[in-house]
């Protein structure tokens, strides 16, 4: 037996005021609250592009879960961003941070592969981002450290691999 509950519409003049909510919620690690509140914001608004933003970082936080399909989500999401730097450098984001859970869950593989594609996307984000923005530099130089650094990466760069992350190594 179903809820009769339905959503209520957020006003829209409190959509910018909700997504602040909803970064504080990730701010607290509760990633499905943030979540909640920018489908909120997005109900009414379909393109605002700081609810869309967030929603897919805290989709992203949620990576350690093993839920299928949250890297896919995450993907579609930031896929909204009308901006080309936006789309491309959190897309990077995302599989930079899928990166680190295959790298928590033992998986040196899937982490090699994921973070090989977050230095193409932070690349690519670095060629066209706005003048005073060094975000994509700042992560690809995280990456390239956590490269040079982990054991689990360097033992799956020397042996043979594939460029496409799996599920598991």
């Amino acid at each position: 037996m179903g809820h009769e509950h339905t959503l209520k519409k957020l006003p829209s003049h409190e959509l910018d005021s909700a997504v602040q909510k909803a970064m504080l919620y990730r701010e607290l690690n509760q990633p499905e609250e943030a979540e909640s509140i920018c489908q909120d914001v997005i109900a009414v608004d379909a393109k605002h592009q700081n609810a869309l933003r967030v929603l897919g970082l805290a989709i992203t936080d949620r990576f350690d879960e093993l839920a299928v399909g949250l890297f896919e989500e995450a993907m579609k999401i930031f896929g909204r961003l009308e901006s080309e730097y936006d789309r491309v450098y959190h897309e990077g984001v995302a599989w930079e941070r899928l990166g680190k859970a295959h790298l928590r869950r033992g998986e040196g593989h899937g982490a090699l592969g994921a973070l090989e594609h977050a230095l193409e996307q932070y690349e690519r984000a670095e060629k066209i981002a706005p003048t005073g923005n060094p975000d994509s530099i700042l992560r690809f130089n995280r990456c390239v450290r956590l490269l040079q650094s982990h054991r689990l990466l360097k033992d799956a760069f020397d042996s043979p691999h594939s460029r496409e992350p799996g599920l598991g190594d």
